[in-house]
């Protein structure tokens, strides 16, 4: 089975914190990738039950 892959661009956004809501997503491991100027900061996987 293919993964698939999905990207989203924020604007410059106002305050420090950023929501990512996970109610959508179907049961599953997932991973987590924070990027700046092409470079991964940040890497994390999270467990949707």
């Amino acid at each position: 089975m293919k993964k698939k892959k999905y990207e989203g661009k924020l604007p410059n956004v106002p305050s420090d914190s950023i929501y990512l809501n996970v109610s959508n997503l179907k049961k599953g491991i997932y991973t987590l990738k924070i990027v700046h100027k092409n470079r991964i900061i940040k890497k994390t996987k999270f467990n949707k039950k």
